[in-house]
């Protein structure tokens, strides 16, 4: 039994160095964590239990057969964050470049096929260099595994990619299928072709970093969720993401509770909005004022700005905020932001989230260029979103709600099960003046002092349509409420829509407009 023990232990030895210590101390000296450093700092201290240590890939030709580490440059296993159980996938770029094969593969299949089958949150450390050429298309198998394994679990476990070195060509499609993905300035990289490939195509000059740097998927393409300043950043941005998500689609997000008195009245929202209509404000200042602590985890926070999206708490609830944001374009929609909506719309639906709506939308952006790029279709993504999420939802409209972005942003029409306006919110087809422009626009072209004509009929529309008064009166707002009271009322309404539950026509899925 000693010698068997003793072999055990240099077997097990080996595989903590798999790698090698020189390889090892280049990678730490270029300022990076180890695949072991990672898992070790994410999770909670001793949890980790790893799985598959001893596995050595089984490929042989082009010297692979002369070569084989174990761990096959991934590590997996499970330990808890907050003492709540996750699995997790760490790449080690110090084996083969952390490039997969058909074994490193097999362990990331074993740990997803684990987490679905106990209902654990996946997060995955991608650190490598794609497929591992040698092994050809087992490789390729091998990612195809994954990804399929990431369709299986999308809305059923949190799935969260973070990108901490290379990721590219078919490696981008597995972090592209999950929840969300975290990647770290100046040393991650996601693309589908490099710099190289770029020029010979398309003659076009591009540095690695803008074509995919963290900054660039954070800004321009929207793929990453988070942007960090470096890696333990990163992890620790995942354990904060997961405090408001449940471990799997059948159970609630943990309540935390801040000591946030939740009919806390929020007085300075009385004097926020500006003098005009037209005037922009910050409506992170809304959300911050009325959410515990003035906590906000703000998710896509440089793309498409004229909305913001997030994560925060009420009475020590998570919550999903889904704002429009009159400080970038006057917060009007288009392709980008209705996106970027709906698809926080719908992982906030499909893990138990509630969502808070903050209205303040002009309309959608006009133009060629978005009805070129389909505004009609992707403007369509954040209604669908909104008509099939089966969470409770709340709006509340505090200045501008006009015409069909009214609708889409989570109106009473397409099932908000609570609408409160403050007495700023206008309610209309569109805005005043252009109101007044097309239904008096004979009255005005015959009139001797068209501008006093027109003042006079902008202010009858105003007092007249543009109120929230109307809306209440039909009941398609069921309050008008004093900016004070919105975090008290919000808390309220959060309590009794908690026990919300809806029967849905059986059907296999819908048709999201794509």
């Amino acid at each position: 039994m000693a010698q068997r023990l003793a072999e055990l232990h240099a077997r097990k030895a080996e595989a903590l160095i798999a790698g090698g210590e020189e390889a090892i101390a280049r990678h730490r000296s270029r300022g990076k964590l180890t695949a072991r450093d990672r898992i070790e700092y994410l999770l909670d201290e001793g949890s980790f239990q790893e799985l598959d240590m001893l596995s050595r890939h089984v490929a042989s030709g082009m010297g692979l057969e002369d070569t084989r580490p174990p761990t096959d440059g991934v590590i997996t296993g499970f330990g808890t964050i907050d003492g709540r159980r996750v699995c997790v996938y760490s790449q080690d770029f110090t084996v083969f470049g952390g490039a997969l094969g058909e074994t490193h593969g097999g362990k990331i299949h074993k740990i997803m096929d684990l987490a679905l089958t106990m209902g654990l949150p996946i997060i995955g450390l991608n650190d490598g260099a794609g497929a591992r050429i040698q092994e050809g298309v087992a490789g390729l198998n091998a990612y195809g595994g994954i990804f399929y394994r990431n369709a299986l679990a999308s809305g059923v476990v949190p799935q969260i990619s973070v990108i901490l070195g290379p990721c590219a060509g078919g490696a981008v499609y597995s972090p592209a299928l999950t929840d969300f993905i975290v990647m770290v300035k100046d040393t991650s990289h996601m693309f589908i072709t490099g710099p190289d490939v770029v020029k010979m195509v398309t003659g076009e000059d591009v540095t690695l970093e803008e074509l995919g740097g963290a900054l660039t998927h954070a800004t321009r393409s929207g793929v990453a969720n988070f942007v960090m300043p470096d890696e333990k950043s990163a992890l620790d941005e995942v354990r904060y993401l997961l405090s408001f998500l449940p471990s799997n689609n059948t159970e609630e997000p943990p309540r935390i509770l801040t000591g946030d008195d939740p009919a806390r009245t929020c007085d300075e929202l009385r004097d926020l909005l500006p003098p005009s209509s037209n005037q922009p404000y910050d409506m992170k200042r809304v959300i911050t004022s009325v959410v515990d602590g003035g906590d906000y985890m703000e998710v896509h926070a440089t793309y498409a700005q004229q909305v913001t999206c997030g994560f925060a708490r009420v009475d020590g609830h998570a919550v999903g905020i889904v704002a429009n944001q009159p400080a970038t374009l006057a917060g009007v929609l288009d392709i980008a932001s209705s996106e970027k909506a709906a698809r926080f719309v719908r992982t906030c639906d499909a893990f138990n989230v509630p969502i808070i709506t903050f209205v303040d939308v002009p309309g959608f952006m006009p133009g060629v260029e978005q009805e070129y790029g389909g505004i009609i279709r992707h403007g369509a993504k954040l209604l669908y979103a909104f008509c099939e999420a089966t969470v409770p939802r709340i709006s509340v409209i505090t200045r501008k709600a006009y015409g069909g972005a009214y609708v889409v942003m989570n109106s009473k029409s397409i099932g908000a099960d609570l609408v409160y306006a403050w007495p700023t919110a206008e309610l209309a087809v569109m805005g005043a003046s252009g109101a007044v422009e097309i239904v008096h626009r004979r009255e005005l072209l015959a009139a001797t002092d068209p501008a006093a004509l027109r003042e006079s009929l902008i202010a009858d529309y105003e007092e007249r349509y543009a109120t929230p008064y109307i809306a209440a009166e039909r009941g398609f707002v069921d309050d008008v409420i004093d900016p004070a009271d919105t975090r008290r009322v919000l808390s309220r309404a959060l309590e009794l829509l908690r026990s919300k539950r809806e029967d849905l026509p059986k059907r296999k899925h819908g048709n999201v407009p794509l």
